[in-house]
């Protein structure tokens, strides 16, 4: 609260009959006045500047790419584990917003307005509405979809409501949905760098002659699908894959490599030859090698097992639960 001013403190002295004592007396009341307003307005500023950045700085927390790290789902089966939305996604803050993307929905630089405004996509079959906002410590937004005359069917998504509060933990997000599927879904998700890596397992490439060879299966849906892998040599065994669907079109390659580094090896994958992606040994026997990468979105696990009959299974997943997925390959004649 200002100051309180006395009655005197600012007046002119009508008591005096002269108008110069009157304008001193007057001078130094005004300069008091003054310099007590001026501190009350400095006050008020440093008040406001002091609380400002409090909620912005917090607001900032949820900032940047984010990366699945653990279900904290209660209650879930092991097979039903796993992200409840993508499992890389990022929220840039910006001055009264949050930019989604990577959210699932295939919209892209979506702005989500903290004051409660909507933010409306329309589509050929589909109105998409996203209001958000941040409260109690936590970023929320809600995203109601409206179908076009015809295109309404039953069990048709109404709307997603997702939650990302900051811990230091990482960031926790909360996911439902209408209709549901068995309530609200809870996850852990972190910054790359801050997520640990494994303690890789000691070996040399040799320890994988078992895999060396060209390896060829099919897939379910009928493409073809095969993996040759060289001799261990010089430190490395190298490899390519390659997927033809039934019409007989390339639909997928990849190049792999498995190098020794610091007393243990490091699976490099490459798929369609972009961006090389790094797994680590963590476990290895006669028969079987485990590849692990928690910081990558998917998969976060690649292993390979021979078995007695001479197939090769190769499995990619999370590094718990969900539903992996095999691929089996017979050596090659």
């Amino acid at each position: 609260m200002p100051p309180k001013l006395a009655p005197t403190d600012v007046r002119w002295s009508y008591e005096s009959p002269s108008l110069e004592n009157s304008a001193m007396s007057f001078r130094p009341a005004l300069a008091t006045a003054l310099i007590l307003l001026a501190s009350f307005g400095v006050a008020a500023a440093t008040s406001l500047a002091s609380t400002r950045p409090t909620t912005d700085e917090k607001l900032r927390a949820v900032d940047g790419e984010w990366i699945y790290v653990e279900d904290r789902t209660e209650g879930r089966s092991l097979e039903r584990i796993g992200p409840p939305m993508s499992s890389k996604f990022s929220l840039r803050v910006e001055e009264g917003a949050v930019v989604l993307n990577g959210h699932g929905s295939g919209h892209r630089d979506v702005r989500i307005s903290l004051d409660g405004k909507v933010t409306e996509i329309t589509e050929p079959k589909t109105i998409t509405r996203y209001r958000g906002e941040w409260k109690d410590g936590t970023f929320q937004y809600q995203v109601d979809f409206e179908r076009t005359s015809g295109n309404e069917t039953e069990g048709s998504l109404r709307w997603i409501r997702r939650s990302f509060r900051p811990t230091a933990d990482g960031l926790i997000v909360r996911v439902s949905f209408e209709p549901s599927s068995g309530g609200e879904s809870v996850a852990l998700y972190r910054h790359a760098e801050d997520i640990p890596m494994p303690t890789p397992a000691q070996a040399v490439v040799g320890d994988l002659e078992w895999l060396a060879g060209a390896w060829v299966g099919t897939r379910s849906s009928g493409s073809s699908i095969e993996e040759r892998w060289s001799p261990p040599l010089g430190g490395t065994m190298l490899a390519i894959s390659r997927t033809v669907n039934t019409s007989g079109k390339l639909v997928a390659f990849e190049y792999l490599r498995i190098v020794e580094r610091d007393g243990g090896l490091v699976y490099i994958a490459q798929p369609g030859g972009k961006t090389a992606t790094e797994f680590v040994l963590t476990e290895l026997s006669k028969t079987r090698a485990v590849f692990e990468n928690p910081r990558h979105d998917y998969p976060k696990r690649i292993a390979y097992e021979l078995s007695e009959e001479g197939r090769l299974k190769a499995t990619i997943g999370f590094l718990k639960g969900g539903t992996p997925r095999s691929f089996e390959f017979g050596r090659e004649d």
